[in-house]
């Protein structure tokens, strides 16, 4: 596959399926067992590799997977939302006493 390669030793983040649907808890529900449950872990490539392709990865705690390389060079996504007004207010209230 062509596209972004890795080097070894550069951080990337791969995937793989853990479960398939048939093999899916049946005490999940049931929109949830009929799909595959992917996972997806970041690490250091331990091989040269492209987008799309198998390659084995060392976690920052040490463990070693297998899976298709998702993203060279991934960045955290996430948030804590939007502010709520309640609580940027609650250390001001504590400092002043009230």
């Amino acid at each position: 596959m062509n596209g972004p390669k890795c080097a070894a030793g550069e951080w990337v983040e791969i995937g793989w399926t853990a479960f398939s649907a048939e093999n899916r808890s049946r005490d999940i529900p049931e929109e949830t067992q009929k799909v595959p449950m992917l996972a997806r872990v970041k690490g250091f490539a331990l091989s040269e590799a492209s987008l799309g392709e198998k390659v084995s990865l060392r976690t920052t705690t040490g463990r070693v997977l297998t899976g298709e390389l998702l993203v060279v060079r991934p960045h955290y996504t996430h948030s804590f939302g939007t502010p709520q007004p309640e609580l940027l207010e609650i250390g001001l209230k504590l400092r002043e006493g009230v």
